[in-house]
C-alpha cells in the first residue's frame, strides 16, 4: 500500500489469507488500531452515543447496551476500537472499522440507509462549523491532473477485468440500469443497461454517419450500439484493462472499423464531433476540473451538436460542505472522486461553455436496485473473487462500498440523472 494511503491495484491481490486475520503490509490502516487519546476517544464516543441514540436504529454493544429508537441492528462488536477510529478518522474510521470486522449488520443496506437519510446532522451543528479543524483532507496525490487522473483511474478500473465480470452483466455495463418496472431481477440487468444506453443515444441523435466521441469507454458497450446504429465512434480512457477489452469486443463485433478506443485523457481530445457521450465520468473529474471538462465537451461537439451525460448527483449544501473532505470512497475505491450537485453542473455550464441544458431526467431509484443486484452478485459468488486472489478485508471493503452507494439511492441522499446539452448552429 503506498504511503499517500491510497493503495494501488494490486496491493489488493496476492495470496488469500485466513479470515480471521487483516493483512498489515496491505491493510495497515485497518490491521492496526488507531493510537488515539483516551480525550479524543471519549469525545468520539460521546458523538457517536448522541448521534446513534436519535435515529431509528438498535444499536447494540458487545457489553449489551443498546442505543437507538428502534430499527435495523448495528452490532458493535469492538467498542474501544470503533470509538477511537472514528476518534482519529470520522466516517473513514467507521469505514475502516467495518473492513476490521469490529461492526456488523445482519441488513448492511439498510443501517446505511438510516445514516444516509440523517448525513447533515449526525455531527452536531457546533463541530460541523469546526470542520475545517477535525476533517481530513484530501492528499494531493489525488488531484485530478492529466498525471493524478491517470494514477486515479487506474486504482478502481484496473484492478481486474475478471473481477468486474464477476459481479457485472453480460453487458459489462458499470453504471446505472434504466429497467421497465421495480424492484428489478437479474435477468433483466442486461436489457436495462441497453435500454440506459439507447436512451443516451437517442438524446445525442446517434444514428447512420454520426460522429460520436464517447469519453470514458467503460468496457466498449455504448461505443458497440452506437456502432451498431452506423455511427463513427471515438472512445477515450484511461484504463489498460478496460481498452485492451473493449478493443477485443468491438472487434469480435465487427466495428473495428467503425470504433476506434484510445488511451487518453479528454483534455487531449480533438477534432469535433456531431454528439459527445459521457457516462458516469464526471465524478471522477474532481471539482478543480469541472470548468475544464465541461469547456471540453462544448469545444469538441460540432454547432448544431447534442451531449447526452449520465452523472450521479448529490445535494448541494452536503457538496458545498464536504467538497475538500478526504472520505473513506476516496481513500479506497475512487481517489479524486467528487459528486457534483445539480445546481453545480448548471453553474458550471452556463458560466464556462456556449451549452444549454435542454433536458434533465433523474432515476436514482433505478440505481439503488442495480447496485443490489450487483451486490448479491458479489457476495454471491464470494469463492470465485477469492480465487482471483482478493481477500477477505477486500471482499468486506467492496461489499461496503457497494451498500454504501446502494443506500444513497435509497435513502434519496444521491440520484442519478441523464442531462441533454445543446449548442446552437452557427448562423448561416
Amino acid at each position: 500500500m503506498r504511503t499517500d494511503e491510497s493503495p494501488s491495484p494490486t496491493a489488493f491481490r496476492g495470496t488469500a489469507r485466513p479470515s480471521s486475520g487483516v493483512d498489515p503490509v496491505r491493510w495497515p490502516d485497518v490491521a492496526a488500531t488507531p493510537r488515539v487519546s483516551r480525550a479524543r476517544t471519549a469525545v468520539a464516543a460521546a458523538v457517536v452515543r448522541h448521534a446513534l441514540e436519535r435515529l431509528p436504529l438498535r444499536v447494540r454493544f458487545a457489553d449489551g447496551t443498546e442505543l437507538g429508537r428502534g430499527g435495523p441492528l448495528l452490532e458493535v462488536r469492538r467498542p474501544r476500537a470503533f470509538h477511537a477510529r472514528i476518534g482519529r478518522d470520522g466516517l473513514i474510521g467507521f469505514g475502516e472499522s467495518y473492513m476490521a470486522r469490529e461492526w456488523d449488520a445482519p441488513d448492511l443496506v439498510a443501517v446505511l440507509t438510516v445514516l444516509a437519510a440523517h448525513a447533515a446532522d449526525l455531527v452536531p451543528a457546533p463541530l460541523q462549523r469546526l470542520r475545517g479543524l477535525w476533517a481530513l483532507r484530501r492528499p494531493a496525490a489525488q488531484r485530478n491532473s492529466p498525471d493524478g487522473s491517470r494514477e486515479n483511474i487506474s486504482h478502481h478500473y484496473d484492478l481486474s477485468n475478471d473481477l468486474f465480470a464477476l459481479f457485472l452483466d453480460e453487458t459489462l455495463s458499470y453504471s446505472s440500469a434504466a429497467f421497465r418496472a421495480l424492484p428489478a431481477e437479474w435477468n433483466l440487468l442486461a436489457d436495462a443497461q441497453r435500454r440506459k444506453i439507447d436512451r443516451l443515444l437517442d438524446l445525442a441523435e446517434v444514428g447512420e454517419g454520426t460522429r460520436v466521441l464517447e469519453i470514458g469507454t467503460g468496457w466498449g458497450e455504448l461505443a458497440l450500439r452506437a456502432a451498431a446504429r452506423g455511427a463513427h465512434v471515438t472512445s477515450l480512457t484511461l484504463s489498460h484493462e478496460q481498452r485492451d477489452l473493449a478493443r477485443e469486443r468491438i472487434a469480435a463485433a465487427g466495428f473495428a472499423d467503425r470504433v476506434t478506443v484510445e488511451l487518453c485523457d479528454y483534455r487531449e481530445a480533438r477534432g469535433t464531433y456531431d454528439a459527445v457521450v459521457s457516462v458516469e465520468m464526471v465524478e471522477a473529474v474532481g471539482a478543480e476540473f469541472w470548468p475544464v471538462y465541461f469547456r471540453t465537451l462544448d469545444a469538441r461537439l460540432a454547432p448544431g451538436g447534442r451531449v447526452a451525460l449520465q452523472a450521479i448527483t448529490m445535494p448541494h449544501d452536503r457538496m458545498l460542505a464536504s467538497g475538500s473532505t478526504y472520505t473513506w470512497i476516496q481513500k479506497y475505491i475512487f481517489p479524486g472522486g467528487l459528486l457534483p450537485s445539480v445546481e453545480a453542473v448548471a453553474e458550471v455550464v452556463r458560466d464556462h461553455t456556449a451549452l444549454s441544458v435542454t433536458r434533465r431526467d433523474g432515476y436514482g431509484a433505478h440505481y439503488a436496485e442495480t447496485l443490489r443486484l450487483w451486490r448479491e452478485r458479489f457476495a454471491a459468488r464470494a469463492d470465485e473473487v477469492d480465487a482471483l486472489g482478493f481477500d477477505e478485508t477486500f471482499r468486506r471493503m467492496w461489499t461496503f462500498y457497494l451498500a454504501y452507494s446502494e443506500a444513497g439511492f435509497r435513502s434519496g441522499y444521491l440520484d442519478v440523472q441523464q442531462y441533454l446539452f445543446t449548442k446552437e448552429a452557427s448562423a448561416r
